[in-house]
């Protein structure tokens, strides 16, 4: 991690679960995070949460992503107060309730926006801060077990509705960029880290009862995290996929 110290990493949905802890090992790795989330009050807790010294390290956006002009503004800034984005962690995502046979559209394009369009905006900031800069640098984007082939959930489970087609969707952005980035013969690095159910907000109480021990923490993804980030220059871990022992899918 060396190399990173005091370089600047985006992190979307910064405000809980595996935003807010890559957040913290990052920081606690010298570091410096820009949070974006919609919860400006959270993620000023985030911040006075860091230990005296390295709050300096933790600076905060209010962004909702799914909006490409506060995508713009809070990349605008990171230009001009911090010089630009080194590392990028696509984390931000939304789930609904609901059958896609007949949910609200509205939240059916909430999803969309946000899990596959948010992901877009913020990679093309952060591409083109990367690239003017001729910076190295490194695409992480926060999938799931949902965009991997072959997923098939438990009948007897709640449908996850038009979330699973956004993350099938991720996976063919991260395949499709990592393949445009070696044609335009640069060195920026990408990875999906796929990680089944886990502990967070987005996750039902009744779920997380239901499924007990067989589920993964946050700081489970945020060390994966850390590892793609701490492989060298040459070598690029493009995905890994995560699951709890004993979790089926």
């Amino acid at each position: 991690m060396e190399r990173w110290h005091k370089r600047v990493a985006v992190i979307s949905g910064a405000s809980s679960g595996i935003g807010a802890t890559c957040a913290k090992l990052l920081v606690s790795a010298g570091v410096q995070v820009v949070g974006l989330a919609r919860r400006t009050e959270r993620l000023q807790e985030l911040r006075q949460s860091l230990p005296e010294d390295q709050r300096k390290y933790f600076h905060h956006r209010t962004c909702d992503v799914s909006l490409k002009p506060q995508v713009a503004n809070a990349f605008e800034w990171i230009e001009k107060e911090l010089g630009g984005c080194d590392i990028l962690i696509n984390n931000a995502g939304i789930l609904r309730d609901g059958l896609l046979i007949d949910m609200p559209i509205d939240d059916v394009s909430d999803v969309i926006q946000t899990n596959i369009m948010g992901s877009v905006y913020c990679t093309q900031s952060a591409i083109k801060s990367m690239r003017d800069r001729q910076m190295a640098g490194h695409l992480i984007f926060i999938n799931s077990t949902a965009g991997v082939a072959g997923y098939k959930p438990n009948p007897a489970d709640s449908s996850l509705n038009i979330y699973t087609p956004t993350k099938f969707a991720l996976t063919a952005v991260h395949e499709v960029l990592r393949q445009e980035l070696i044609g335009k013969q640069s060195k920026i690095k990408t990875t999906s880290i796929s990680p089944g159910w886990v502990a967070t907000e987005i996750v039902p109480d009744e779920t997380k009862a239901q499924l007990g021990e067989v589920i993964l923490q946050a700081d489970d993804v945020a060390q994966a995290v850390l590892y793609a980030l701490s492989t060298p220059p040459h070598a690029q871990v493009e995905q890994i996929t995560l699951r709890a022992v004993g979790e089926y899918f």
